[in-house]
């Protein structure tokens, strides 16, 4: 697990910051867009976020009474697919660093019906406060790029995974068809600022978004930093040609 100094500096996107600012700054950002984060999401993807959290929730391998947690859950996609995986008698807590994610994230799972197997916390990834081994299954969907320690996070989420137990990491990541990358880019940071602007009122959180994907490891390196916080049989599979890639890996 990474200690850096007080005075070292990490990306917020292109940017450098300061080690210690950067978990402010990406709260700015999610208090920006929580309430149109959602429709963001269909906006921006063309509801391709929908197949990839499906592919996701199809790799849980959970059954009824288990237990899973959804870290940096913001609006509960995934951990909504996790309830009804774990049914009635099984348990899933939603997390988030960002109150506002959180709370559009609570009323989501309240409007679903889903009053008696979900718990909501709010929780930073690199300290989670749950004890060694509870979880069945530990999801992170879109919200690793953000960390500022991933090292630390994904130490963490294995500690509270069950020996046998699966963290899945669905995060986008680097294209596989280099061919393809400049229209990518052209999308990502000429359209995306503007449809932000247009839909959320906030280019800025959108341009940042579009950079933390450039900045964020790429699906070997995060192979390996996934072995290296002591994960087994980790693996990943690129989706929509590495827009997106879902990382799995075991607690022994």
């Amino acid at each position: 697990m990474s200690d850096p100094a007080s005075d070292a500096q990490t990306d917020f996107g292109y940017e450098r910051v300061a080690w210690t600012d950067k978990a402010r700054r990406v709260r700015g950002v999610f208090d920006s867009v929580a309430s149109r984060y959602d429709l963001m999401n269909d906006l921006m993807s063309g509801g391709a976020h929908r197949l990839w959290k499906r592919f996701t929730l199809s790799c849980t391998n959970l059954r009824p009474g288990q237990r899973a947690l959804d870290v940096a859950g913001g609006t509960g996609d995934l951990t909504l697919g996790m309830a009804r995986q774990v049914g009635p008698s099984g348990l899933v807590l939603l997390t988030d660093i960002n109150a506002a994610m959180l709370a559009q994230g609570r009323d989501r799972v309240i409007d679903a019906g889903c009053v008696t197997n979900v718990r909501t916390a709010q929780a930073n990834a690199e300290h989670l406060p749950f004890r060694d081994d509870q979880f069945h299954c530990v999801t992170i969907g879109f919200g690793l790029r953000n960390v500022t320690d991933k090292p630390a996070a994904l130490a963490e989420m294995r500690r509270v995974l069950k020996p046998g137990g699966q963290l899945i990491v669905l995060e986008f990541s680097q294209l596989a068809i280099p061919a393809l990358r400049p229209l990518y880019d052209l999308y990502s940071f000429e359209v995306l600022p503007r449809l932000g602007q247009v839909v959320a009122g906030d280019a800025a959180s959108y341009r940042y978004l579009a950079e933390s994907i450039r900045k964020h490891p790429d699906q070997e390196t995060l192979l390996t930093m996934m072995r290296e916080a002591g994960l087994s049989a980790c693996s990943y599979q690129n989706l929509s040609g590495g827009v997106v890639a879902v990382h799995r890996g075991y607690k022994d």
